[in-house]
């Protein structure tokens, strides 16, 4: 069992949760942090929630001295500004802070830093800039660092980018032929957790380790068709035929996902991402492999030796689909709503006129409905409100099938149909409600 101390920040993410687990299980005591952690997540007592971003210097080495820290491992990063993300504040001005705390606490402190491979010229995004000024700060800072900066990660779990390639594997759709033949060098998370081991256990005052900059990928180049290709195998979908996805409906699709970002979701095609994935993945493993000797698994390791299990496949074609579903359940609320109360009001209140409603409640109950619809749609469109819009529509239909079992059974055996289509919208808020969570 190794005395040393290790905090996670970050515990939550992709690569956050995988090497706090993995980390805790080669003897390192590991204190996770992170914003929110899910019920599952909370592993053990030493997974911590806290609002790290805002935390200010002192906070931060309180943290540090309070839990005896001797390495902090920053597997903090959002991919682009937006409702509750901001890419300046959570890149550079935390990592300031923190560089601030651990040279105000005291202690002999590695930091080990998750950051992007590349070169500062090919940067076009805030996220690669804000990225590239966190390294800058830490190499000016004189406190012993180690600044990792993984390939395309490829995790038992998946999350943004990597869901989105599952998803293309599991469909017959390529990305445009020019986007599908960038560099994509990946890397398995287990190699990662397996350097900040190696690391964790040298002197903090090794003179050899007192400031180093890895890339952390796979030596032999891979194109991002390489990579889709691997997991078309492991699905059982390589002889499938192709259509390669114009660039246009690519950049429209980015476009969307802007708008959805705006909204509190986050998609893997966003503008950011679409640049990012442009660029490519390409680095220079051989520092990191002739210091440490870890022999990296190559992407027929990583994906190729077991096929898809029926999880994988499920999650995989449902991945974009989950998009189409709450975008649609959104839309209907939002435009049944709009329709009743705007364009065929007369229509809408008929029929309750019809049905022998008393007169003075036809017009409340027509625009009451329409509001309440239109409601249910706009929480259903923003993440943060989103599980409260499906419930409420799930309660609301249910609502108006008894209604007008009671009031007005005939409209169950209308032409249309409407009432019973109600089961069907009811079952997909329902499958809706039970994909909500991205982690």
């Amino acid at each position: 069992m190794s005395g040393r101390t290790i905090l996670v920040l970050g515990a939550s993410g992709l690569i956050g949760r995988f090497v706090t687990d993995d980390l805790r299980a080669r003897g390192f005591r590991v204190v996770g942090v992170a914003r929110s952690l899910s019920p599952a997540q909370r592993m053990s007592a030493l997974d911590i929630e806290l609002p790290i971003l805002i935390l200010d210097a002192a906070a931060l080495t309180r943290l540090l001295s309070g839990h005896s820290v001797d390495i902090v491992v920053n597997c903090l990063g959002v991919l682009q500004d937006g409702p509750g993300s901001n890419t300046s504040a959570v890149h550079r001005d935390f990592v300031a802070r923190l560089l601030q705390a651990i040279g105000g606490s005291g202690r002999a402190i590695r930091l080990v830093h998750i950051s992007i491979p590349g070169t500062p010229e090919a940067d076009r995004t805030a996220f690669a800039t804000t990225k590239r000024e966190a390294e800058r700060l830490i190499g000016a800072s004189g406190i012993p660092h180690a600044i990792l900066r993984p390939g395309f990660v490829i995790a038992p779990a998946a999350y943004g980018g990597s869901a989105m390639l599952r998803a293309l594997a599991a469909f017959p759709v390529d990305l445009p032929a020019k986007d599908m033949a960038t560099p994509f060098q990946p890397v398995a998370i287990e190699d990662i957790s397996a350097t900040i081991g190696w690391l964790a256990a040298r002197d903090v005052d090794d003179a050899s380790l007192k400031a180093v900059s890895w890339d952390l990928m796979q030596a032999e180049p891979v194109t991002m068709a390489g990579v889709v290709k691997q997991f078309r195998h492991a699905f059982g979908t390589a002889g499938w035929p192709r259509i390669a996805m114009p660039a246009v409906m690519l950049d429209l699709s980015a476009r969307l996902g802007d708008l959805a970002n705006y909204l509190g979701w986050m998609p893997p095609m966003r503008r950011t991402a679409i640049t990012e994935l442009r660029r490519g993945v390409r680095g220079d493993p051989s520092a990191w492999l002739a210091a440490t000797g870890i022999a990296p698994k190559t992407l027929a390791d990583i994906v190729g030796r077991h096929p898809a299990t029926i999880q994988d496949k499920w999650f995989a074609r449902l991945f974009l689909v989950k998009a189409l579903i709450f975008a649609s359940l959104a839309a209907f609320w939002i435009v049944s709503g709009f329709i009743a109360l705007f364009v065929s009001y007369r229509a809408a209140a008929g029929i309750l006129s019809a049905h022998n409603f008393p007169p003075a409640l036809v017009d409340p109950i027509t625009i009451g409905t329409s509001l309440m619809d239109m409601s249910i749609g706009v929480l259903i469109a923003f993440r943060r409100t989103a599980a409260v819009g499906l419930v409420a529509g799930i309660t609301a239909s249910l609502g108006y099938m008894v209604g007008a079992a009671i009031l007005t059974p005939d409209l169950w055996i209308e032409p249309l149909g409407a009432l019973v289509k109600t089961g069907p919208a009811i079952v997909l808020m329902l499958v809706a409600l039970l994909m909500l969570d991205n982690r």
